[in-house]
């Protein structure tokens, strides 16, 4: 037994490096009802169907008892439904600009594909989002061979694993211990453990080290490496069963990974 295919993350795994489209959107939505969110409240439900972001962002105590505040009383869904109503569409101006591949993806894919694995995505996006960030990155050379939103799965995104069961069916992808999904936020992990598949995360470019590459390439080096090393220990505690650093150590994880299989064992708790 080997692995059969990868299911990969999209905003902050293959494109948009830090994850900075959503992030962006939503201070802004936030700041229009009169809300600074911090950075950390921004990004803790990174990965999530959106209306499931915005609502949990509401749901933090800081954020809750603001609303409170200023609106008088609790939210309730009607104000996550106009929240997210002006999140789409800022979203959507911007996302053409966020849908660069990040470094090594290209080419990491291609030497995948050689090896005989299929390649699928999965996204906290919509269809109508996804349709301009698939668009444009294809036209920078990475498409999977197939992706679906939670609009596919009656709005069950992450952490639900059905989306990565779709995935499966439609390419065939066999057993889910055969089955690598890399993704760069906690619901990423929690989609894979909850599907029984690999959960791996990646750091660089990634929400939870949430940094730009422009500030990656500027840091001082042994003050990176602290972060990348913090950035490991939150995957692994969102329950990783590995970790990489960048998309070019995934081939090799791959070899890991299938020695693992075909000794019939598992590691790190799978």
């Amino acid at each position: 037994m080997k692995v059969q295919g990868l299911i990969l993350d999209w905003a902050g795994t293959t494109v948009d490096y830090g994850c900075m489209a959503p992030v962006h959107v939503f201070f802004d939505i936030f700041r229009m009802i009169g809300i600074e969110p911090t950075i950390e409240e921004v990004r803790a439900p990174m990965g999530c169907l959106k209306w499931d972001h915005i609502k949990m962002m509401l749901e933090m105590p800081r954020i809750g008892r603001l609303f409170e505040v200023k609106m008088g009383r609790p939210f309730t869904d009607s104000d996550v439904d106009q929240l997210h109503d002006a999140f789409e569409p800022k979203l959507l101006e911007i996302l053409p600009r966020f849908a660069e591949p990040i470094e090594h993806v290209v080419d990491t894919v291609q030497q995948l594909r050689g090896l005989g694995l299929r390649i699928g995505g999965t996204t906290g996006y919509n269809d109508t989002m996804m349709q301009i960030v698939a668009s444009k990155a294809e036209m920078n050379g990475y498409a999977p061979d197939y992706w679906l939103t939670p609009d596919s799965v009656q709005g069950r995104g992450r952490p639900y694993p059905y989306m990565i069961y779709a995935n499966m069916i439609h390419l065939d992808m066999g057993m889910p211990s055969q089955i690598v999904k890399v993704g760069d936020t906690k619901s990423d992990m929690q989609e894979a453990r909850n599907a029984g598949v690999w959960a791996v995360g990646i750091v660089k470019g990634s929400s939870i080290l949430g940094l730009t590459q422009e500030e990656v390439k500027e840091m001082e080096p042994a003050t990176l490496q602290l972060l990348v090393e913090a950035a490991k220990q939150q995957f692994m505690e969102c329950g990783a069963h590995y970790v990489i650093e960048d998309m070019s150590q995934l081939p090799n994880l791959i070899e890991v990974i299938n020695i693992t299989l075909l000794e019939g064992g598992r590691s790190h708790g799978y």
